[in-house]
């Protein structure tokens, strides 16, 4: 992910958490929230292509939502699960977890990928030595929006 969708990325996500901000004014909280992330999709589409947009789509979020154009990515590697998580839970690498999309475990010198969790079962998977499926947010070390 880079600078350029980044802007994208977080304007769909604070579109729809904008509900949580107006909880103090009595508004409940959103029963679902639901983040978008286009990767590849610089911010400056969502103006350039405006007129090729329907009006319950990207044109709803620019005029209902947030937008912040112009944001500036404070991390390196710019990798997908990085970007991903960083925009979910406002945490850089360093305190998130997810280093990048995979990353050498240090205690067991074995190569991991950013989901990967060996201590959960596959949804509908019965073989033990199944690797597909195990996956969880077990690796990201601070709260998101699915936690608020």
């Amino acid at each position: 992910m880079n600078q350029k969708f980044f802007g994208l990325s977080l304007l769909i996500f604070l579109t729809f958490t904008a509900c949580h901000h107006r909880q103090s004014s009595g508004i409940a909280r959103p029963k679902l929230v639901v983040g978008i992330v286009v990767d590849q999709m610089r911010w400056d589409y969502l103006y350039r292509y405006y007129d090729r947009y329907g009006e319950g789509g990207f044109k709803r979020l620019l005029k209902k939502g947030f937008s912040c154009d112009n944001a500036m990515i404070n991390y390196l590697p710019s990798f997908t699960a990085v970007g991903h998580s960083t925009i979910f839970t406002g945490s850089v690498p360093a305190f998130s977890g997810i280093s990048g999309n995979d990353w050498i475990e240090q205690a067991t010198n074995q190569r991991m990928y950013c989901t990967e969790d060996s201590t959960v079962k596959a949804v509908g998977g019965d073989d033990p030595n199944l690797k597909e499926g195990k996956m969880s947010p077990r690796n990201l070390l601070v709260s998101t929006v699915g936690a608020l």
